[in-house]
């Protein structure tokens, strides 16, 4: 398959899932079942963004062109991918720069995002048989040129241990910040919200952590995220939610709270679902190189930084750790 190629059959796949035909649909049903966490609406968030920022021709034929990927790779490896499932579809974006560059691929995917990365590449195997000489599916990596895994920091440390000594982006735990300065508009901090509870804030690009300046009025953020609400209809947060905030109340912590989503002081840039730790700042232009060198943060949202609303939209070439995927695999 030559890059043309490529390009065409992924532009298409962008236009199969924006049309929504009936198989689409039954997929996005059953990765609902599978996985609780992945309520409708998340999923149909997550694969429109990738329809739309990704699956374009021309977009795909620019990044393609930035990295000066060949027409044919005359000697293809085998990369390793190891893909995660906080939220819907977070490995494709590995998969696309593989395939992309022209290597073959082996994919791991987590049992709780296993539905719909199979059956979109099985629908571009449909279209086009080729597809299956370079990408399949397994259970044990074995036998790869080189990895992609992401996990936790745990996960990472296995993922040292076995992949190490090949080429490799081992990816751990990360997660997105905030800087607020008290000028936020209405229309901000209902985006913010968004930034904050998309896909129950499991992604390492939604807001865990607040920095706001000393004396905060945080009752209009509270009102915005009353959007939200409607999530204590799902038991899964519901539980979250009612079990942190026991842990609050019965250690005696302050914390403020619009019954749906908790908010309170936490050094940590890792909040529970439910739940968004928030830290007070003297000096903004101090705190934000503190925050720019921190490896534990993935986003910095804010004025002047990612725009609200903006955190789960993340661009071709917006790579997860700030490692860049295709210049790695361009050198494999």
């Amino acid at each position: 398959m030559i890059l043309q190629e490529r390009i065409e059959l992924l532009a298409r796949l962008g236009g199969y899932i924006l049309e929504n035909p009936v198989a689409w649909q039954d997929a996005k049903e059953r990765a609902y079942r599978e996985n609780p966490w992945f309520i409708p609406e998340f999923i149909e968030e997550a694969s429109q963004a990738i329809a739309l920022q990704f699956l374009q021709k021309d977009l795909l034929q620019q990044w393609a062109g930035d990295y000066g990927v060949p027409d044919k790779r005359p000697d293809p490896k085998t990369m390793g991918i190891v893909m995660a499932g906080n939220i819907p579809l977070v490995g494709f974006h590995d998969f696309l720069c593989v395939f992309i560059s022209g290597h073959r691929q082996l994919i791991k995917t987590s049992s709780k995002d296993d539905v719909l990365i199979r059956h979109l590449v099985n629908q571009l195997i449909q279209w086009s048989p080729a597809v299956s000489g370079f990408v399949n599916f397994a259970d044990r990596l074995n036998g790869c040129d080189a990895y992609i895994a992401t996990g936790s920091n745990n996960s990472g440390r296995y993922f040292d241990y076995y992949f190490g000594k090949y080429p490799h982006i081992i990816r751990r735990n990360r997660s997105s910040v905030a800087v607020l300065d008290n000028t936020e508009t209405r229309e901000e901090l209902s985006a913010l919200a968004k930034d904050i509870q998309l896909y129950f804030g499991l992604g390492c690009r939604n807001i865990t952590q607040l920095y706001v300046p000393k004396d905060y009025p945080f009752i209009a953020l509270l009102d915005a995220l009353r959007e939200y609400q409607y999530f204590l209809d799902y038991h899964k947060y519901k539980h979250n939610f009612d079990y942190h905030l026991a842990l609050l109340i019965m250690g005696n912590r302050y914390y403020m709270s619009n019954e749906s989503i908790i908010l309170t002081e936490n050094p940590s840039p890792f909040s529970p679902v439910s739940q968004v730790h928030y830290q007070f700042y003297d000096d903004k232009d101090t705190l934000l190189p503190s925050l720019q060198n921190n490896n534990e943060i993935q986003c910095l949202v804010g004025h002047g930084l990612i725009p609200f609303g903006k955190a789960q939209m993340p661009s071709l070439t917006d790579y997860a750790d700030g490692v860049d995927t295709m210049a790695f695999l361009m050198k494999c």
